[in-house]
């Protein structure tokens, strides 16, 4: 990718929206762009923290593993998006892998020489900690969600997250949530198992709770689901 494209890529992310060319001509100049292919590994849990990725094309998979292989699912990161946000301000180690998802398009920003970036401009700084501000919320509502309410209900606002994040709007107030995501990645995400996340489905679809069409992609109404769990 020529380093115009990187700067018109990269122009388009929140973080870099508002700065003006030579700002966003220093960021790229540290930049650095690779394809991954289907199931390779951007970084594994524990190695040398030091890039920032953002996300051209593609899915990425971040998640946790335990000391028995057990897999907790942080996210599922598409394009536009940047990860790790942890990346920012900290030394030490990536505190998750990242799997590559469907064959991706990064651009990778080395943390040192952003970091330098940031003690330069302040402006960008500050977007900095909003951008980590919103994401400090995102899991306080997750771990919210785990300690105040029981499997069902986490599986409802699972739901509804997925589809603000990743659906698609139709009418009545209804969103398409695409076939993407399997039962098991449905479980990672909220630390239940597959058989649960089934079981729960089921239920839902014979409720009228939700809809899922022949190519499986789920068909939900996010206030009616919330009314589930009020």
């Amino acid at each position: 990718m020529k380093q115009d494209d990187i700067k018109r890529v990269l122009s388009e992310f929140s973080l870099f929206r508002e700065l003006n060319s030579e700002e966003m001509d220093k960021i790229v100049g540290i930049s650095i762009t690779r394809d991954w292919k289907k199931n390779s590994h951007v970084f594994l849990q524990g190695d040398p923290l030091e890039n920032v990725y953002f996300i051209y094309s593609g899915r990425i998979k971040v998640y946790k593993s335990d000391i028995n292989g057990r897999e907790q699912i942080v996210a599922i990161m598409k394009q536009g998006e940047m990860f790790p946000h942890v990346g920012f301000f900290r030394q030490g180690d990536y505190p998750a892998f990242a799997e590559v998802l469907e064959g991706s398009t990064l651009i990778a920003i080395p943390i040192h020489q952003f970091e330098k970036i940031l003690i330069e401009n302040p402006e960008l700084c500050i977007k900095v900690f909003r951008v980590l501000g919103e994401k400090i919320v995102d899991l306080q509502n997750r771990l919210e969600e785990q300690i105040l309410n029981n499997t069902y209900e986490q599986i409802i606002k699972l739901l509804v997250r997925l589809g603000t994040k990743n659906g698609k709007n139709l009418k009545n107030g209804k969103i398409l949530l695409e076939a993407e995501f399997t039962n098991r990645d449905l479980a990672n995400m909220i630390g239940t198992t597959r058989e649960t996340i089934s079981r729960t489905l089921t239920k839902m679809k014979r409720d009228a709770l939700i809809e899922v069409d022949d190519e499986g992609n789920m068909i939900l109404e996010p206030e009616r689901l919330l009314e589930e769990i009020l």
